[in-house]
């Protein structure tokens, strides 16, 4: 198992450029396959999530050819079977955008039940409900969700709750369908509006992507296109709190500063100083951090997914903060490890109360998942001594090549899978 090895107590200084969305990307890739034609996309992050979801897809005839690291070819005219196995479904949670994308193209698909971050229960009621009022039948059975339809008409649907997912596969399935569908309730991340544009790009006619009401007028069939994914708002979060944990002034390129609002507020709220440009945000944190209070929203509120990284901040900020997390009920997980570097946090419920230290100290701690894994290595970066981060693997699915960009900022971090190299590390940084 590979680990990655931190000497913390550096400023990160410099540039870091971000790479496109990961959550866009797994979308993305799935509606690709909705046409007969080739359709090229650029600026693809390559993290393990993406690269399981490319074998899913080749797994079920489509052609896939990976032109350079970001860029990458899909024709999904050969597609022979509608099934996606389990071994592909339980690394990633995603998986599920192919029922969207099979039962608007085939009207029919049969994906295992899905897998992930085990950050809480995340259920696909309303991807069924969106699917049956566009008349498809679906029925769950041996672990599969099986989904048919004879034909698919456009029907007006009111999610129940605001889900990024299902407001993304109804929108894949009512593409394909005939006549026009509401879809009311929709979720406003930038990454739906990404996956709207690209179906748009390939023929679909899609409006209001980005509100609350999307109105969908079904087409017969999607055409070829070339569509470039925009940047990660998390991984550019991610960095944003480096900077203020370390103590340090990071320029973060390759952004969206309009999508990273929420982050950008709570970085000034601590005593950060923002600035932003046309495409990029830059993070100087020089003066003692202040608390604030932080509930997670859906977009455009503050972001479940930054929510460890802020949290890891606040324990090193004065006073007595207090994160709500109101999307994931399994979210505070890495607390206990935050508690093995000094961390003052206490958990109530979904509140996490936090008392700020005047510093960390470095220790052997595990990644409980994604994002909480990226904070934890924050937390090392600004820890005095050595960190040991175990299980990255979670890391890995969403951040490329993390511990290049953080020596390119000045960091001591290097990935290891021995305790050998632990051992050659800690005598190579004195």
């Amino acid at each position: 198992m590979e680990q990655y090895v931190i000497k913390g107590g550096n400023p990160l200084v410099g540039e870091v450029k971000i790479g496109g969305a990961k959550n866009a990307a797994l979308a993305i890739l799935a509606a690709a396959i909705m046409t007969d034609e080739t359709v090229l996309i650029e600026n693809l992050p390559d993290v393990r999530d993406i690269n399981v979801l490319l074998q899913a897809i080749e797994g079920i005839g489509a052609a896939v050819e990976r032109i350079d690291r970001h860029t990458v070819k899909i024709n999904g005219s050969m597609i022979r079977d509608v099934n996606i196995e389990y071994e592909y479904i339980k690394k990633i949670r995603a998986s599920y955008y192919l029922l969207g994308a099979l039962l608007g193209k085939y009207k029919k698909a049969e994906v295992a039940l899905p897998g992930g971050c085990n950050i809480g229960s995340r259920p696909i009621d309303q991807h069924i409900k969106g699917f049956r009022a566009l008349g498809a039948d679906v029925r769950i059975e041996h672990g599969l969700i099986i989904t048919e339809a004879e034909q698919l008409i456009g029907n007006h649907v009111y999610l129940d709750v605001v889900s990024v997912g299902a407001t993304i596969n109804i929108m894949m399935v009512a593409a394909l369908s005939q006549g026009n569908t509401i879809l009311e309730n929709a979720a406003k991340e930038p990454h739906v509006v990404d996956v709207a544009n690209f179906l748009n790009s390939m023929g679909a006619n899609i409006k209001g992507a980005g509100t609350d009401v999307i109105r969908i007028k079904g087409v017969e069939k999607l055409h070829k296109t070339e569509y470039s994914i925009i940047p990660d708002q998390i991984e550019a979060g991610t960095f944003m709190f480096a900077a203020a944990a370390t103590k340090g002034d990071i320029t973060v390129k390759n952004v969206i500063p309009k999508h990273l609002e929420a982050t950008t507020a709570k970085l000034l709220e601590i005593g950060c100083e923002v600035e932003e440009f046309d495409d990029a945000v830059r993070v100087v944190s020089s003066k003692p951090l202040k608390h604030t209070h932080v509930k997670t929203l859906p977009y455009p509120g503050y972001p479940t997914d930054m929510q460890p990284q802020i949290a890891v901040t606040l324990g090193l900020s004065e006073g007595t903060s207090i994160i709500t997390e109101s999307i994931f009920e399994n979210r505070f997980k890495y607390v206990d490890e935050l508690a093995r570097m000094g961390g003052d946090i206490k958990v109530e419920g979904n509140t996490a109360i936090i008392n700020g230290v005047s510093k960390y100290t470095g220790a052997r701690v595990s990644a409980p998942d994604l994002r909480a894994g990226a904070a934890l290595v924050i937390a090392g970066l600004a820890a005095e001594g050595i960190t040991v981060v175990d299980d990255i693997v979670y890391i890995q699915r969403g951040y490329e090549c993390f511990e290049e960009k953080l020596r390119g900022l000045g960091a001591q971090i290097e990935k290891v899978s021995s305790e050998n190299e632990i051992h050659k590390f800690r005598l190579k940084v004195g």
